[in-house]
């Protein structure tokens, strides 16, 4: 994974929508999944086509404007993508950790995994130990 200003707006964008709403830990816990399936063999291996990757984040095919309008919350966004692409920590979930969802929602594939930790709203998700 290459540091290059591309990466960090990709994970920003994705910092962003899925999580603007959570504290500064409920949005490293985001970047942190996205950065973890870049290292991970199942998932691209660039910032850009993980966040990009077809239906993984629901703000991706949602047909609203990607266009950042909250100016505060994009700061903040783009400071915790800066700071978890070039420094990758302080860890909020694990690197093995790659999977997430909002507590409202109810996903088929919540059970085959092992919840690793909860920010917020959203819960945190490893594969099971076999």
């Amino acid at each position: 994974m290459g540091i290059t200003t591309q990466a960090i707006l990709c994970l920003a964008m994705n910092v962003y929508h899925e999580a603007r709403s959570e504290d500064i830990w409920g949005q490293l816990a985001v970047a942190e999944v996205t950065l973890n399936r870049v290292a991970a063999k199942q998932f691209p291996n660039e910032v850009c086509d993980v966040v990009w990757q077809r239906r993984q984040f629901s703000w991706t095919h949602d047909g609203k404007s990607d266009k950042p309008r909250d100016q505060e919350a994009w700061v903040t966004a783009h400071n915790i993508a800066t700071l978890a692409i070039r420094q990758g920590k302080p860890r909020a979930v694990g690197e093995d950790v790659l999977f997430y969802h909002a507590e409202y929602v109810k996903p088929y594939w919540a059970a085959s995994f092992h919840k690793a930790a909860q920010h917020g709203s959203h819960i945190f998700y490893q594969r099971k130990a076999k």
